[in-house]
């Protein structure tokens, strides 16, 4: 392997939570269409895709399936940069929205979660019967690199992708869980679950024969995360609890099982994340690399010495990856 880029943070931007609210707010829009195709699935359900580009059965190169964070889609800044990024080398890309992260609701009274594969290798494999000539490439930004790890540890030998890239991804679930829940962090989690409640509401007044006993008081009185996730997201999914849940999804355990090229960038100052998301050395096979950065935040990894002229790191780092691993 090539030596690794190496990101200095803006002078300007000192600290996790200025780097993560500065991708947020200074990241431009990409300015290319796209294009919406509704995935229709057995159970029922449906899922969004939004494609850059139109694609023939006998096109024969890379496609990038980006996966998004928790309550993200086509607008998140990190997935405008990489439709923007990917262009650039004329490279096709598809968003895999989860299930109710669409332009409209889900069919169903489930969601989707930190440890939810199933849609991801439902896509891959319609992929690969679509295309037979591509090689498929995944990133993952936080909630999805979690599922993204737990896929490719879940596949091993047999994944269907050529390389993975995982940003930021809360792969000790419970700890990351209580991070949010502490300090400053507690802003980023309060925008979080404003949208997971409207979203929870708007299922319960939906469906009248909800799975699981919820009313909407209930709903309204989870103050974090880990509540939202242990009166929702773990029964309505078929775990006990959100410890239960936690445990079974946690995307570090899987990955001493992955066997295609992959690349897991986190920073230390991310206040999102608790420090055991980060995985020791001895636990990663030969194809996953780690890079662990002092400053970067959460998803922002802002650089650029002119205030004016911010460089969004990620939208080199992840493309240079890909082209390192098909070039060899």
């Amino acid at each position: 392997m090539t030596t690794r880029p190496l990101f200095q943070p803006a002078w300007w931007l000192p600290g996790g939570h200025l780097q993560t609210l500065a991708a947020k707010y200074l990241h431009p829009r990409y300015q290319g269409s796209l294009s919406s195709e509704w995935l229709p699935l057995a159970d029922g359900d449906e899922l969004e895709l939004c494609w850059s580009q139109n694609l023939n059965a006998d096109y024969q190169g890379p496609l990038v399936v980006l996966l998004h964070g928790l309550a993200g889609n086509r607008h998140s800044h990190y997935v405008q940069g990489m439709f923007a990024a990917f262009e650039r080398l004329n490279w096709p890309v598809v968003l895999l929205h989860f299930r109710g992260c669409g332009s409209r609701p889900n069919q169903l009274p489930r969601a989707y979660h930190s440890g939810d594969t199933d849609d991801l290798r439902y896509l891959l494999a319609q992929l690969q019967q679509r295309f037979p000539g591509v090689q498929l490439l995944a990133v993952g930004f936080s909630l999805g690199g979690n599922v993204l790890m737990k896929f490719c540890g879940e596949e091993g030998n047999n994944n269907p992708l050529t390389a993975a890239v995982a940003v930021c991804a809360p792969l000790a679930l419970a700890s990351s869980a209580k991070r949010i829940n502490q300090g400053f962090s507690k802003l980023y989690q309060r925008y979080l679950l404003r949208q997971l409640k409207q979203s929870a509401l708007q299922k319960l007044q939906r469906f009248d024969d909800f799975p699981i006993p919820l009313t909407h008081q209930t709903v309204k009185r989870m103050h974090s995360i880990e509540a939202f996730d242990n009166g929702f997201t773990a029964p309505l999914h078929g775990f006990l609890d959100a410890a239960d849940y936690y445990r079974q999804a946690s995307g570090r355990q899987f990955l001493p099982a992955i066997r295609v090229p992959s690349l897991i960038i986190h920073a230390k100052d991310d206040p999102f994340l608790a420090p055991d998301v980060v995985p020791h050395q001895a636990e990663l096979p030969d194809l996953v690399r780690h890079e662990t950065w002092p400053s970067g935040g959460h998803v922002g990894f802002v650089s650029g010495r002119n205030p004016l002229k911010p460089v969004f790191w990620l939208n080199q780092r992840i493309p240079l990856f890909f082209q390192e691993v098909l070039q060899r």
